[in-house]
């Protein structure tokens, strides 16, 4: 792969930042009467499920605040959005996928700003109790309007939004 020079690095990390902090300043800004709170990349999890092991979600909405073991939640998110890098984009899309799917997240997203998409995920179950992932829907350019998350239809925060990056 090469060594990426220093201005793409930072300039990945710019737009990767900016993508979690629009999520959390418009949506954080509509949650704050509730239960819920939202949470940027500065939040760890650590569930029995898996191994307790921290788990560092970019974005997450959680409402169960007192779930707690030190520093780490130990509740559940009931939603979780990752924002894609070329160095985590394997990770988000098949181990993290897996670990948020066997703990029983709700949705998740996957936001791409390379490619300006984002894909909802949803987890649900068989009847043998053993959890699926199966893809929602996929927002692009092309149905933006269409972005909306599923477990909390009155949040909202526009394609447009979340993608402004300066």
């Amino acid at each position: 792969m090469g060594v990426l020079p220093i201005e793409d690095v930072s300039k990945t990390y710019l737009e990767h930042s900016m993508v979690i902090h629009n999520f959390v300043i418009k949506v954080g800004s509509q949650i704050k009467d509730s239960l819920c709170r939202v949470f940027g990349d500065s939040v760890q999890y650590q569930w029995r499920e898996n191994n307790d092991k921290v788990v560092i979600p970019d974005v997450s909405i959680i409402c169960n605040m007192r779930d707690r073991k030190n520093v780490s939640f130990t509740g559940i998110p009931r939603f979780v959005m990752e924002v894609l890098s070329d160095a985590t984009e394997n990770y988000d899309r098949n181990e993290k996928m897996d670990i948020y799917r066997n703990v029983g997240v709700s949705e998740y997203w996957i936001a791409d700003w390379r490619k300006k998409q984002v894909e909802i995920y949803m987890f649900d179950f068989k009847e043998d109790d053993t959890s699926y992932s199966y893809l929602y829907k996929t927002v692009t350019t092309d149905n933006k309007e269409e972005l909306q998350m599923v477990m909390f239809p009155n949040l909202h925060i526009s394609f447009d939004e979340l993608f402004h990056i300066e």
